[in-house]
Formats: structure tokens, C-alpha cells, sequence
């Protein structure tokens, strides 16, 4: 494993965080599973062979899975939870919170400045083009970009 300089990693949750082997996180990154006392996250699990560029901010709060071999580029995000908002006579910090998950497959590459959102399944093999916002799920081979995010092209014959 190699962790660039300032790297801080939090695993309070219900599973923690587990990091595949060779994994490198870049420089001023953030892998938090829980940002909460009130409503612990549950966990953040890393693959193998996988490189994650500086800037990151990986959160786990419903839960995030990235698989083997994928590459990202700086300043990427990912937010496995939403706030409830609903009652408008209650202030929104209020009225909690909802989990989903986000898990990225197998052998994805993922541009800089990416933000995935919660409830997201991003299929083995996808690349992600830098910039993109991904608020929706993507089948494997799938060639992302925009904001919101949509398939571009697919990488399959």
C-alpha cells in the first residue's frame, strides 16, 4: 500500500475499511466511512491493483466498493448517502439522513474531478470521463461523461 502525504483514513463503522493489496491513494486524500457520531456509516472496500489520484474524498456511509485494477484521477468523490427533505417545516439537517451504496466494478477508469452519488452501480470496465457528476447506474463497457452523467458510447464490439 502506498498513501501519499496527509492521507487520512477514518474506518468508524460497522465494517470499516478494508484496502486490497497494491492500492495507493494520493496525497490530501480522504477516506472516511463515518463523518457522524449519530448515524454510523458501514464500510469502504478497496480492491487490488488499484491507484487513486490526490484530492479524493471517499465517503462510506451506505457503503463503497471499488474492485479490482481500476484507475482514478485526482479530486474524484463519492457520496453513498443522501439527506432526507421532505417536510419543509422541519430544517433539513434535521430529518436525517438514506443510504444506498455506491460500488464501482472491476478494471474502471475514472477521470479526475468525478463525483459519484449514492445509489450508483458502475458496471466492470466503464470509463468515466473527467468532470463527469454520476447520479445514475451504468451497465459494464460503458464510455460515461457529462452532468448529469450518460453513456457516450460502449467499449464492446
Amino acid at each position: 500500500m502506498k498513501l501519499g502525504d496527509q492521507v487520512y483514513l477514518s474506518a468508524l463503522g460497522s465494517e470499516g475499511i478494508t484496502l486490497g493489496e497494491n492500492v495507493g491513494l494520493g496525497a490530501f486524500s480522504r477516506v472516511i466511512v463515518s463523518t457522524s457520531f449519530n448515524e454510523i456509516g458501514t464500510h469502504i472496500r478497496i480492491g487490488n491493483n488499484v491507484g487513486i489520484g490526490e484530492y479524493a474524498y471517499l465517503g462510506g456511509a451506505g457503503g463503497l466498493e471499488i474492485g479490482d485494477d481500476c484507475i482514478v484521477g485526482q479530486y474524484f468523490s463519492c457520496h453513498p448517502e443522501n439527506h432526507n427533505y421532505e417536510d419543509i417545516d422541519t430544517p433539513i439537517r434535521l430529518q436525517g439522513v438514506n443510504r444506498k451504496g455506491i460500488i464501482i466494478g472491476k478494471n474502471c477508469w475514472i477521470g479526475s474531478k468525478v463525483t459519484i452519488l449514492d445509489g450508483v452501480n458502475i458496471g466492470d470496465g466503464c470509463i468515466l470521463a473527467a468532470g463527469s457528476v454520476v447520479t445514475k447506474s451504468f451497465p459494464a463497457n460503458s464510455i460515461i461523461g457529462g452532468v448529469p452523467a450518460k453513456i457516450l458510447k460502449c467499449r464492446e464490439q
